[in-house]
């Protein structure tokens, strides 16, 4: 089978639309989503309503379960404040309860997924390098664990030690435990703009993350006419 494996959607419908469509002409049957279906851009209603109607695994990222919060938001950042408060204003009862009752780790057939890390899943810390990495390996129980959260897509390694992979398409070796960040949907963080997302091919045991083109200008629009800040608008189009 092949799995489409996508998150950090962050609300951003133009590129989960993208990304859905390619991952069907490539012959995806199956989808998985890292979490952060809201957060920072203009729909995550829709972006809600249309993992929610595929019925795939999906885990808890930490922008799901702030928007669901009725807690303070006065340690957040003011972009993400500001946004995080329209977001809640958004999602209606229904919403909240489908994103307070995602599971943080997930086992999907023979590969694991979590939004964070495998070690404090809920504590939202990030893998940056191979050395955060380690820590999620002594919990890694598969060969395989996709995750997010940094909206940076990435491959680690362990076999005798762990190591970062040079490059984004990797063929699984036997006794080789993989540690494998998708990227961002609806938001990189790593300079390119386009959206990121992993198709695993569990056949040929073959995992290949993918960068597309989305409109990106529709986007932006819709987050000046929703009223969010303008900047969240001109991030997009840096990959920050």
């Amino acid at each position: 089978m092949r799995y489409a494996i996508f998150g950090d959607i962050h609300a951003n419908l133009e590129a989960l639309e993208t990304v859905l469509y390619d991952a069907s002409q490539a012959g995806c049957t199956e989808f998985v989503c890292m979490g952060d279906i809201v957060g920072y851009n203009a729909n995550p209603v829709e972006c809600l309503n249309k993992v929610r109607d595929m019925g795939c695994p999906v885990v808890k990222g930490n922008h799901d379960e702030e928007a669901i919060q009725d807690t303070s938001l006065e340690g957040l950042n003011p972009l993400a404040k500001r946004a995080m408060e329209w977001t809640r204003a958004q999602l209606n009862e229904v919403d909240r309860q489908w994103l307070g009752d995602l599971k943080f780790v997930r086992q999907v057939r023979d590969f694991t997924v979590v939004h964070a890390t495998l070690d404090t899943p809920g504590g939202w810390t990030y893998v940056t390098n191979k050395f955060d990495a380690m820590a999620s390996f002594s919990y890694q129980f598969t060969q395989l664990c996709f995750y997010g959260h940094t909206h940076t897509p990435k491959i680690y390694t362990k076999a005798d030690r762990v190591e970062e992979y040079d490059g984004l398409s990797v063929v699984m070796e036997d006794g080789v435990k993989y540690f494998v960040n998708c990227g961002s949907v609806g938001q990189p963080r790593d300079g390119d703009w386009r959206s990121s997302y992993a198709i695993y091919d569990d056949e040929a045991r073959q995992i290949e993350i993918r960068r597309l083109e989305y409109d990106i200008a529709t986007a932006q629009q819709k987050i000046i006419d929703a009223g969010l800040p303008e900047m969240l608008a001109h991030r997009l189009a840096l990959g920050k």
